[in-house]
């Protein structure tokens, strides 16, 4: 298939810049696969549209504050991007990086430490080791920032503070991804409250959101494109009590194209098992669901892996039917936007 295919025109007044003051009282849009209806309403009304004995499955990966400040000896800013920690060697994004040497040090903003570099891995990625040694975690819940996405756009002197408390899921508890699985942005306990009280379960996998969840498809056909490697975990627990739904006749509710990734990676001939391990598994048009009955997502971007799932899903007329009428009613997109119940 054609990667111009799944492109789109949005009106840059559309991209969330900012969460709404109440999570919940995001819209939401409601698509019919079977019949093709399409129906609006809002978040905090989402258990009207589930069954008892549905399971949602969250990740329940947590955020950390991947962005940093550097200084070159020299006095020049690198704005930098934690990307992996391993045996005290991180990997890092930084920009502008094209006058960086090997064997250098930075100094880190706001830590009395810096960053020495040891190997460039092209594209402004870079090996680097922290002088003294200290745990990524460490460092930068010291000085780090919410890595919002490119677009969403703040003074970078002037972060909005209240960032890494709202680009952050209320249950997150696993850190480890540099993107939030913005699906489950919008739940509050108030939301959790009434899903339990009409008998609706929730349970967690884990899947640790990476940077190339912002790669855009650059290819002409999108069997060509290079999918990304994410790591996952799901526990035996979750694994039982979603062959419990399946067994009971209830629907296994994906909360976002992360767990989306993670039930379809690890189910075998409809059977859940426990695991964990790297998953790069490519969801196109024509992929046979195992494990997904329903999808809860946000509105992706134009020419991304995302959208070319949530087609796969639905199908690409009906996604596109959808998007259309979200961009007339003035629907909120992307990470701090709105969201869409794919039953």
């Amino acid at each position: 298939m054609l990667t111009a295919d799944f492109d789109y025109e949005l009106p840059g007044e559309l991209i969330a810049q900012g969460p709404l003051g109440q999570r919940d009282q995001s819209r939401l849009l409601i698509l019919d696969r079977s019949s093709g209806a399409i129906s609006h309403s809002t978040f905090s009304r989402l258990p009207e549209y589930l069954a008892v004995g549905d399971c949602l499955v969250l990740n329940d990966s947590r955020v950390i504050p991947a962005k940093f400040r550097a200084f070159r000896l020299s006095g020049g800013k690198i704005e930098g991007l934690f990307l992996a920690e391993s045996d005290g060697v991180w990997q890092v994004m930084l920009r502008p990086s094209a006058r960086l040497q090997e064997n250098e040090a930075l100094e880190l903003a706001g830590y009395p430490g810096s960053l020495r570099l040891l190997k460039s891995l092209g594209r402004g990625i870079w090996k680097v080791r922290p002088e003294p040694p200290a745990s990524s975690l460490e460092i930068l819940e010291s000085i780090g920032r919410a890595p919002l996405p490119p677009y969403i756009k703040r003074q970078t002197n002037t972060d909005e503070p209240t960032d890494k408390q709202w680009y952050q899921t209320i249950f997150a508890s696993e850190p480890g991804s540099v993107a939030a699985p913005t699906a489950g942005l919008h739940f509050t306990k108030r939301t959790f409250r009434r899903l339990k009280d009409k008998g609706i379960q929730h349970t967690y996998i884990t899947l640790h959101v990476g940077l190339g969840t912002f790669a855009p498809l650059v290819t002409e056909h999108i069997e060509g494109h290079q999918m990304h490697q994410e790591w996952f975990s799901i526990s035996e627990n979750t694994a039982k009590q979603l062959r419990a739904t399946r067994a009971s006749g209830g629907k296994i509710v994906a909360v976002g194209s992360t767990s989306v990734r993670v039930l379809e990676a690890v189910s075998c001939n409809q059977e859940l098992t426990v695991q964990r391990g790297w998953t790069d598994i490519f969801i196109r048009p024509g992929y046979e669901f195992r494990a997904t009955d329903m999808m809860l997502t946000n509105f992706h971007l134009p020419r991304s892996t995302l959208l070319v799932l949530v087609c796969a899903f639905a199908s690409r007329e009906l996604i596109f039917e959808a998007y259309q009428q979200a961009i007339a009613r003035g629907y909120r997109f992307y990470s701090y936007g709105d969201a869409m119940l794919i039953v």
